[in-house]
């Protein structure tokens, strides 16, 4: 086995909240580029006295502001649908609301703080359910609450304060953006504009804390507010499409009431997350149905259906990979009794589960048998902590302790676990060597502080096999003395 056998995982760009993209169907011609006539003169490149790059650039889209709704989205919503639908919709809100601990008004002089507490809880629900966010919110809100507390937090514990919720990601560039803002000392923007500016805040939460906080009549659009518009105007078109996106951005900024724009929002995000959902509409309950295209074209022809907007598409398979995970025990040089301590190593600050902390692995480029990995993991384990079998330890026990799947949004990892018991010759000194306070990616930790860390849900899984392992272990010898026991008795009698 060799250095090729190794390889980088790609890292995930998710951030922002994503919506499904969507397959046009019967989509309507829409000339989108607009182009000098100039640029079309008859003449090869060759001959062409005109740079390449000149006559690109006279080849340009639209501004934004003057694109045509385009696709099926044929026009805006009326001055009588939208006051409406406002009506409608805050009317349904202010009775039928969920009670949620980020919801909590606040007085005009705790504007900044209902700002972070929008922005914390809007950052933790991107891609993640509400009922899972908010004993997560709960126990932030008690450990940080103030975005100045924060920014005094360290990356390390952000991140176990983060473990379980996936996505690392938000949660450094939300403490990037704290310390940003606190740096900055003018305090949290109060325009969607300039939140924009701020480490880690896309167009849509800008949007929701300069609405919720700020009461700025600015739209929001997330996955639910594009489900609920594409089925008020009956709107096939694909949301990914960047044409089609910033039109559902101008249908939600149409729609926003200037007097409750926070509240508004909420009631429109709210209607996608409960009555208006992916798959069961309750359109019986719904308070826009009779302002729904989408509902009215269902009720004419029993072939279309609600849920036929917005259009579905399958998604993108996750590419595989496969990864070799060794839980390395080192135990205390004066006994080979169970009860030593794990080496832990941290992951790069960039990339994929950036910063966090996991057991030593080798990612391989293919599924291999178990002397192949076993190869892997002693030359990682040789090259980055000197541990070699028979040279600078002795291998007290090496066990296989199984195989599970872990999937991230784009990868399927399949991950195979074993657990190596080592002591060591030289002692533990020979192992940090190399490393000085200020550079050091990996530590050992006892059994009663792996429990307590934050860790992300596979380095629990895998710790958890660990476990198991070492009940089996225990509970084994007792078994058979009570065997041995009995078997004792029958003699006897």
């Amino acid at each position: 086995m060799n250095g090729s056998r190794l390889l980088r995982v790609a890292l995930n760009p998710t951030f922002e909240r994503s919506t499904v993209a969507s397959k046009t169907q019967n989509p309507k011609p829409i000339l989108i580029l607009h182009c000098k006539a100039s640029s079309f003169k008859t003449t090869t490149m060759s001959d062409s006295s005109v740079p390449r790059e000149k006559l690109m650039r006279n080849c340009r889209v639209k501004k934004r502001e003057e694109e045509p709704l385009g696709g099926d989205m044929e026009d805006l919503f009326s001055e009588n649908e939208t006051h409406k639908i406002r009506i409608s919709l805050l009317e349904w809100y202010d009775e039928n609301q969920r009670d949620l601990p980020w919801r909590r008004r606040r007085s005009e002089i705790e504007k900044e703080r209902r700002a972070y507490e929008v922005w914390v809880s809007e950052i933790m629900l991107q891609q993640t359910r509400v009922q899972t966010v908010m004993e997560y919110y709960k126990r932030w809100m008690q450990k940080w609450p103030t975005i100045y507390d924060l920014a005094q937090a360290s990356l390390e514990e952000v991140n176990e304060m983060w473990a379980g919720l996936g996505y690392y990601r938000r949660a450094r560039f939300l403490l990037e953006g704290a310390k940003m803002v606190v740096a900055g000392k003018e305090g949290i923007p109060n325009k969607a504009s300039s939140l924009m500016k701020v480490k880690g805040i896309g167009e849509y939460t800008a949007g929701a804390i300069a609405s919720i906080a700020f009461n700025e009549a600015v739209p929001v659009v997330d996955g639910n507010v594009i489900r609920v518009l594409s089925r008020l105007k009956a709107i096939s078109a694909n949301p990914k499409d960047r044409l089609t996106s910033r039109n559902f951005w101008k249908l939600a900024g149409q729609l926003v009431d200037p007097s409750r724009p926070g509240d508004f929002n909420q009631s429109l995000m709210e209607l996608g997350a409960t009555l208006c959902n992916v798959s069961k509409p309750s359109c019986s309950s719904c308070p826009v149905s009779s302002k729904c295209r989408a509902f009215s074209l269902s009720q004419e022809n029993k072939t279309v259906s609600v849920t036929d907007y917005p259009t579905k598409v399958v998604k993108a398979k996750p590419r595989h990979d496969f990864c070799c995970v060794c839980v390395l025990e080192i135990l205390n040089q004066k006994s080979k009794q169970s009860g030593g301590r794990f080496v832990l190593v941290k992951r790069p600050e960039g990339g994929l589960l950036a910063g966090l902390w996991e057991f030593p692995s080798v990612i391989l480029d293919e599924e291999t048998d178990l002397a192949t990995r076993r190869d892997a993991i002693n030359l990682y384990l040789k090259e980055v902590f000197h541990v070699e079998p028979k040279e600078t330890c002795t291998v007290v026990s090496r066990k296989e302790l199984g195989e599970f799947v872990h999937i991230f949004t784009h990868i399927r990892r399949k991950v195979f676990v074993e657990l190596l018991v080592v002591q060591l010759t030289g002692g533990t000194n020979d192992l940090f060597k190399d490393q000085t306070k200020d550079t050091l990616t990996w530590k050992y930790v006892d059994s009663d502080v792996l429990s307590t860390m934050g860790l992300t849900s596979a380095v629990r899984k895998v710790y958890s096999m660990v476990e198991a392992h070492k009940l089996s272990l225990s509970v084994a010898p007792a078994s058979s003395n009570r065997r041995a026991i009995s078997r004792k008795r029958r003699i006897i009698t």
